[in-house]
């Protein structure tokens, strides 16, 4: 295989796997935040005095869950631009270029 073919699939294999990222993180988030808001809408339901409390909470958790596709994000922009690993390819060519 040659240098050019190895960091074409490099590449492309980063791509998916920052596709893959993305979308797994956002499809967790947008689960667990359903479930909370059933699970906040049900306790309101039965007791409404909770409310203020409850809502407050939920909010913060949303926040929380939030930040995990948003760390997600931040991983596969650097991860597709400062692209870490054709380095190593390129190292492993010299090395075999060498012998």
């Amino acid at each position: 295989m040659d240098i050019s073919a190895a960091l074409a699939s490099v590449e492309g294999f980063t791509a998916l796997a920052a596709g893959f990222m993305l979308g797994l993180a956002g499809i967790g988030a947008a689960i667990g935040m359903g479930l909370m808001g059933g699970k906040f809408l049900e306790s309101s339901a039965r007791q409404p005095e909770l409310v203020p409390m409850l809502q407050g909470k939920m909010f913060l958790l949303v926040g929380l869950i939030d930040a995990i596709p948003i760390i997600g994000v931040g991983i596969a922009l650097y991860v597709i631009f400062v692209d870490p690993f054709s380095g190593h390819v390129l190292a492993h060519a010299a090395a075999a270029a060498g012998k």
